[in-house]
């Protein structure tokens, strides 16, 4: 039996990397979503999880379309990721002072 061909079509290959990219992100988001909202505001964490998810919907729909339209909505979630990683950090800290 054949394993399921993950090549081909130009346009599924797109889709599907960037599918797999989102899922190689999960941790890297939600790790550090969780700690900022514990740690220092869950509003804040959740506004940013939500420009996080904007910016791989917008990396999604350029992906599909050619490889090189995913980078805005690449930046965009990869930002919303850093400050959760500095609210994070920052609310661990002020609470262990």
């Amino acid at each position: 039996m054949k394993h399921p061909a993950t090549t081909g079509d130009p346009h599924f290959e797109r889709i599907f990397r960037a599918h797999i990219n989102t899922l190689e992100w999960m941790p890297t988001f939600l790790v550090p979503l969780w700690l900022c909202a514990v740690y220092l505001n869950d509003a804040a964490a959740a506004a940013l999880g939500l420009i996080w998810v904007g910016g791989r919907v917008w990396y999604f729909a350029g992906y599909s379309r050619a490889v090189e339209k995913r980078l805005p909505g690449f930046f965009i979630q990869l930002s919303a990721c850093l400050l959760l990683f500095v609210g994070a950090i920052a609310g661990i800290v002020l609470m262990h002072r």
